[in-house]
């Protein structure tokens, strides 16, 4: 039996580039409670996009999506466009590093103006009745003590009515590293981030930041609300398996990797029918059987051929052919 437990204890990050709706829908074939993240979409692209940058399949409920913006009209425009849609969070990236973000006055500079995003999650609020929330870092540049932090997510909570915070336990340096190094370079601070719980009991508080296992997400969840994992849920599909049952309380069965791969065919099919191209899909899938023997084949095969002309679930088979007879009963 599930306990009923909220979506947000477990989560998978917003990775530009990575967590594309084909990305979520795979994800959600591997867990059925865990809370998944859009890429960082801008006001901009949602209000003056020709494309449609809230597609996404029912399918991968929960999803939040995350705005990047500072306008505070144009970000309660998009979160009621949002709701609309069916979205079931909104989230303000108050934490990307990169230089592209700053010049558009967002991400993480946007710490060192806790009043603009005060405004901005109280404009959200006041539009939409699906929860807002801020993902944000423990500091910046050299605004990086622990008062600073505590500052904003004050002014950010008592003005803007947040009342749930993602924390990136590292700060981020807004000139001289670049968005890679600054996930890597600047220290990971994790007491301060619980200690931030202890200090705001009744904010929902979650840890983002170097996880790697389960095992670590466990460990994280005494002390917070909930856990956020980015690049190894990524690159490691296969722990999204285990999540419902060692972090909900699920007695889901274990997830088989190649059911998983075969349960992706429907939609595959579907996509191809619309002019999408089989490489879009399986590049998220490629780290689905890590550490199993055939994983490098599965994903050699899959490298060479998901982008050719012609490439369906045939491919897929073949690619599966490589490694299908090598996965435990049991993952």
């Amino acid at each position: 039996m599930t306990q009923n437990l909220p979506a947000h204890r477990f989560s998978v990050a917003p990775m530009l580039d990575w967590t594309d709706r084909h990305c979520r829908y795979f994800h959600r074939q591997l867990s059925r409670q865990a809370l998944l993240y859009t890429e960082m979409v801008t006001t901009g692209a949602i209000i003056h996009g020709k494309g449609d940058y809230l597609a996404w399949n029912q399918q991968e409920q929960p999803v939040a999506l995350q705005l990047g913006g500072s306008d505070p009209l144009a970000l309660a425009q998009c979160a009621e466009l949002a709701q609309a849609r069916g979205y079931n969070e909104i989230n303000l990236n108050v934490g990307c590093p990169s230089d592209r973000v700053q010049n558009g006055r967002f991400g993480a500079c946007l710490m060192g103006e806790a009043a603009l995003v005060a405004d901005a999650v109280k404009a959200m609020r006041d539009r939409v009745s699906i929860p807002v929330t801020v993902k944000t870092r423990i500091g910046i540049d050299e605004q990086d003590s622990y008062e600073f932090l505590c500052d904003f997510i004050r002014q950010v909570s008592e003005q803007g009515g947040c009342d749930m915070f993602i924390i990136h336990a590292r700060k981020a340096w807004l000139s001289g590293l670049s968005p890679k190094e600054n996930r890597e370079i600047p220290p990971l601070d994790y007491e301060r981030v619980y200690q931030l719980k202890r200090d705001f009991p009744h904010l929902t508080l979650s840890i983002n930041g170097g996880i790697k296992s389960l095992a670590e997400a466990k460990a994280h969840l005494q002390h917070v609300d909930g856990v956020m994992v980015g690049r190894e849920a990524y690159q490691n599909p296969g722990m999204l398996a285990e999540v419902d049952r060692e972090l909900f309380g699920c007695d889901r069965p274990a997830v088989d990797p190649v059911a998983v791969v075969r349960s992706m065919y429907p939609y595959i099919e579907s996509e191809l029918a619309q002019g999408t191209y089989l490489g879009h899909i399986t590049r998220h899938m490629l780290g689905l059987f890590q550490g199993i023997p055939g994983a490098r084949q599965w994903r050699r095969y899959l490298s060479e051929n998901a982008h050719k002309p012609g490439a369906n679930v045939e491919t897929l088979e073949a690619a599966l052919a490589l490694v299908a007879d090598k996965v435990p009963t049991a993952v």
